[in-house]
């Protein structure tokens, strides 16, 4: 997108450092525009699968839909009513005789004659010489329900559904790249699809590292702290409707690291590391990537979520995210949700963009970046307004919770109570 394009390219550049089995880490920061470009280039494409209808929903169709035979496949009533010949109504009020009932699913055995009506439920099919329907609530039923009094005239077609309406045989029911919601499995499953050609649901695994992390209610020692990360990315999977699998929290061992990433590329179409990916890291994660995939490791001019790490390991892409807990979400909306979604075969990979007038202002300092900060929008006498969430740090992950959209803010200090900004819809 040109939003992207527009962002600065450089922050400043510093000299190449030097990780623990000698890989040299570029210190020089990159536009957003060149590290979403960088990644969404190697991600491989999205893999075409037969798919139950079950299981469907949310994919992207890899073929044309097309219909086998009519929808609906008969004419049937729209209302509970009487079927009838129209020419019999005119003059209504008049009385006919009834000369049977028919129920949705019942086969008509009975022909609807000049002056009769059969009693008809919705759905059922219409009878021989029958071409409208009159509804209950217009009728009369005499009490040895012989006749019925219809009240009004109707017309030929009258709450009829005719056979094909919906569909034809032959017709095509969605395009190739159609996103799958729960209406399109109504539709397949109308036309008797008890599979559809579609791009694979993928399957990411989520590996945080680190020994001072830890997980469960237990009392944390000087040190430790409670992996807040995992959670987080795996219910952000969850929600754009990949499988999320955890691979769990993983010690700075470097075999116990090898092993993790090893398993999670082995059984998923991508895998997401949170921490050991900045300058100052202790860089037990860079190490292995670095021996095992073909890495890059970039400073991006973004603020939160600089550092990024992405490659390829046994061709399966790995997103290094940061360490702090804003940092992770925010760069996994700026990088890998977009990419996953190309990877599903989705072309809308970005979420919706609006303008909002900002309430409060929103501060910053110049430092070269584009910062994100998150807020919490409102839509108001038909416009949108923002405001901010709370606390901007990285580390200040109840602010990001609270978030309803992340604000672009350009290099400079901030945006004034009233001006407008651009905001990225959360959710």
């Amino acid at each position: 997108s040109s939003w992207f394009a527009t962002w600065p390219t450089s922050g400043g550049s510093w000299p190449a450092r030097k990780g623990r089995g000698g890989a040299e880490y570029p210190r020089s920061v990159i536009s957003l525009a060149e590290a979403r470009a960088h990644v969404f280039e190697r991600c491989p494409g999205p893999v075409v699968s037969e798919v139950p209808l079950s299981d469907a929903r949310g994919l992207v169709t890899a073929a044309p839909v097309v219909a086998t035979g009519a929808v609906p496949p008969f004419a049937n009533s729209a209302m509970d009513g009487f079927a009838v010949r129209s020419a019999d109504t005119v003059g209504a009020p008049l009385g006919l005789r009834i000369v049977g009932t028919l129920a949705a699913g019942a086969v008509p055995d009975v022909e609807v004659c000049p002056g009769e009506a059969i009693r008809i439920m919705t759905g059922a099919p219409m009878p021989d010489g029958a071409d409208s329907v009159v509804m209950v609530e217009k009728t009369a039923v005499s009490d040895d329900g012989a006749v019925v009094t219809v009240a009004v005239e109707v017309g030929e077609g009258n709450h009829v559904r005719s056979a094909g309406e919906d569909l034809l045989p032959g017709e095509e029911v969605f395009a190739s790249g159609t996103a799958l919601g729960p209406g399109h499995l109504g539709v397949l499953a109308s036309i008797g699809c008890g599979s559809v050609t579609a791009f694979r649901r993928l399957r990411v695994g989520v590996l945080s590292t680190g020994d001072e992390l830890v997980e469960g209610p237990a009392a944390l020692r000087v040190g430790q702290i409670r992996d807040s990360n995992r959670p987080a990315l795996l219910a952000l999977l969850d929600e754009m409707g990949v499988v999320p699998v955890d691979l769990g929290l993983v010690v700075d061992d470097e075999d116990a690291i090898t092993a993790a990433l090893l398993d999670g590329v082995a059984r998923c179409d991508a895998v997401l590391t949170s921490g050991g990916v900045s300058m100052g890291d202790f860089d037990y994660v860079k190490v292995v990537l670095d021996r095992i995939g073909e890495m890059r490791w970039m400073q991006v001019a973004i603020r939160p979520a600089k550092p990024l790490a992405f490659g390829l390991v046994e061709g399966v892409p790995v997103f290094g995210l940061p360490g702090n807990p804003v940092s992770s979400m925010v760069s996994f909306e700026l990088f890998a949700r977009p990419a996953l979604r190309a990877m599903s075969g989705h072309t809308d990979l970005e979420r919706q963009r609006v303008q909002a007038r900002v309430v409060g202002g929103l501060k910053r300092h110049a430092d070269g970046k584009v910062h994100f900060g998150r807020v919490v929008v409102e839509y108001r006498d038909g416009r949108y307004l923002a405001a901010s969430a709370g606390g901007q740090g990285s580390h200040q992950l109840t602010a990001m919770a609270t978030a309803t959209g992340l604000a672009v803010l350009p290099d400079g200090d901030g945006v004034a109570d009233g001006d407008l900004v651009e905001v990225i819809l959360l959710g």
